[in-house]
């Protein structure tokens, strides 16, 4: 194993500096990052028609629409017969 020269205190406050300035620019990458993944506003701006046919999907089948669609057709045949 090579020994390693102790480094000096001024090595040492330089290295902490450029560690501290990394994190710094590491912590605001990821303040934007996550800025950006939670703006819902923009993200369902960009898929409005999508969003809006999933939600009157969603109310036409938790309203019961399903059902009384498929009764309003099953009263109308047997009527028609």
């Amino acid at each position: 194993m090579a020994a390693t020269e102790p480094r000096t205190e001024a090595e040492i406050r330089a290295a902490i500096r450029e560690e501290r300035q990394q994190l710094a620019e590491s912590v605001e990458e990821l303040r934007s990052d996550l800025g950006e993944a939670t703006n819902l506003g923009a993200k369902l701006g960009r898929n409005l028609v999508l969003v809006a046919g999933v939600a009157l999907a969603a109310g036409f089948v938790l309203g019961g629409g399903v059902g009384a669609t498929v009764r309003y057709f099953l009263r109308r045949s047997r009527e028609t017969s």
